[in-house]
């Protein structure tokens, strides 16, 4: 066990703070007590593999599969999975769950007073390929309000869950768009206080990513684990 290469840790504000009080769900959910560091043995470095995991090309688009095209801006969703030295994780799970164009997920919870759309249900899932490469095809999430404090809106974004290569690159997150005048305004986002990693949570407009008279184009690299690693969701809805 003394010669396993263990995974870096993330720096100091790179991660969401357990207890945030702006985000009045972490006050009642925050541990009591600081974490403890488990030791990284064989059991968590090494984990699920998906090589042979059986994803249809269709699961990764969002806007088929019903009767009629979902309402919204049809947007394109891509990046690379990365490892902590910035090499691609190939063959691992992607997974993705958004609200629909109005705001209102397809879950018998959401009570959002937002039309449900009977084209879209939200959620879709990929593996990465050689070069840890996905593509999604969906269509722009609408913003939400969540009463977390008066007026208070979440702004567009997209939950992605990742496995990664081991049990500590498992990741859940959620990727914002540029330019959206509600982040700074977010307590969920905002709980990153370190800038810089608080950026990685946003992907970027690609002309690359765009296909002409079809859809605009975004990039968002995920990494699994380290100083660079993707900041993790916490409780969000």
């Amino acid at each position: 066990m003394s010669d396993i290469v263990g995974y870096r840790r993330p720096g100091a504000g790179a991660q969401p703070a357990y207890l945030h009080p702006p985000y009045k769900s972490s006050v009642a959910r925050a541990p009591a007590l600081p974490p403890v560091a488990v030791p990284q043995t064989l059991s968590e470095v090494t984990g699920p593999l998906f090589a042979d995991l059986a994803v249809g090309a269709h699961e990764a688009d969002l806007t088929k599969g019903s009767a009629a095209p979902p309402q919204g801006e049809r947007i394109i969703v891509q990046g690379r999975v990365l490892d902590q030295d910035n090499r691609p994780v190939p063959r691992t799970l992607v997974e993705l769950w958004q609200c629909n164009a109005a705001g209102r997920y397809h879950h018998p919870l959401d009570q959002h007073d937002a039309p449900l759309d009977p084209n879209f249900h939200g959620f879709g899932r990929a593996v990465t390929d050689d070069d840890g490469f996905y593509r999604f095809v969906t269509i722009r999430p609408g913003a939400y309000p969540w009463r977390n404090h008066a007026n208070a809106w979440r702004p567009a974004h997209i939950h992605f869950s990742l496995f990664g290569p081991s049990f500590l690159t498992r990741l859940v997150t959620q990727m914002y768009f540029p330019g959206d005048p509600l982040l700074p305004l977010d307590p969920i986002f905002n709980c990153v206080d370190d800038p810089v990693a608080r950026d990685r949570m946003v992907a970027a407009f690609s002309l690359d990513a765009t296909v002409p008279e079809f859809a605009l184009g975004y990039v968002f690299d995920i990494v699994v684990r380290g100083r660079e690693a993707t900041p993790m969701e916490g409780d969000a809805p």
